[in-house]
């Protein structure tokens, strides 16, 4: 296992490898759970080389609150990645080394993609996934880069921003890992009590009842009956809950038969927002 801090010490290696190899990218923000390992399993299988990198950014978080509350664990996330192989590389820079100098982000147009769902929550959140992202993929040159089907909206985005930036990189989306009552794993599950994370459970329940009657109901019905099922939690909040098309994320008017549909949720749990999602 190789750890690296640097962008020159990263520059140095990648060019140590020669140019024939393949590289799979893992981009994570740390705390890793074995929805994180999943994606590195896959680039492991896929690739000659797998990096992984480690960096909390600052600039998606629009609540400080949030971002000050989000676990650093990089010696258990070390620990984590030799339990799959010990030839990994784990990049983790420092915000400084990554932004050399203002940490702010860049601004993107991706067609409407990031106006939605949580862009619509957490302004400017996906000016700040591109512009970390963009930096990585141009940093690193890898032939595919791995990206979770929990956060769906942001996996589109890339290949957006892939296809913009004109880039020669595979976006490959890998299936949500989910813990044993269906909540969809995620580093902010840490954050909750035993009982709600129980309780967190009711999101992905729902969430196939919503599968279910979406194929004989209207999306209207469906949306409503969601809305009802949480306001009768006592102990989750729903933020939103939206129908869209897979390619264009646009909320659904009224269903198409040549178009593919997901259901996008995010909820509270106390004080941790959790996010999840299914194919309808």
């Amino acid at each position: 296992m190789q750890l690296i801090n640097t962008k020159k010490e990263l520059k140095a290696y990648l060019s140590s490898q020669g140019k024939t190899k393949t590289i799979g990218l893992v981009p994570t923000m740390g705390a890793l759970h074995l929805g994180h390992i999943s994606l590195v399993k896959k680039s492991v299988e896929e690739n000659d080389l797998t990096l992984v990198s480690i960096f909390v950014n600052p600039t998606q978080f629009n609540n400080k609150e949030d971002l000050e509350k989000y676990p650093s664990t990089l010696e258990a996330d070390i620990t984590l990645l030799k339990a799959v192989t010990d030839k990994i590389v784990v990049f983790a820079p420092t915000a400084s080394e990554i932004y050399s100098g203002e940490v702010t982000s860049n601004t993107y147009d991706f067609e409407g993609l990031e106006n939605v769902m949580e862009g619509e929550f957490r302004k400017g959140h996906f000016d700040g996934v591109g512009t970390i992202v963009e930096k990585l993929l141009r940093l690193i040159s890898p032939t595919r880069a791995y990206f979770g089907e929990k956060d769906f909206q942001q996996f589109r985005i890339i290949k957006k921003l892939v296809e913009i930036a004109n880039l020669p990189i595979e976006i490959i989306g890998c299936p949500i890992v989910r813990e044993a009552n269906g909540l969809a794993m995620s580093s902010r599950n840490e954050r909750l009590d035993k009982e709600l994370r129980q309780e967190a459970a009711f999101i992905y329940k729902t969430l196939r009842a919503a599968k279910h009657k979406f194929g004989t109901k209207s999306a209207n019905f469906v949306l409503d009956w969601v809305k009802k099922q949480f306001n009768a939690h006592p102990k989750l909040k729903l933020e939103y809950f939206k129908i869209a098309d897979v390619d264009q994320l646009k909320p659904v008017v009224r269903k198409n038969k040549k178009l593919k549909y997901r259901g996008f949720i995010a909820v509270y749990a106390a004080d941790v927002r959790l996010i999840d999602n299914i194919a309808l």
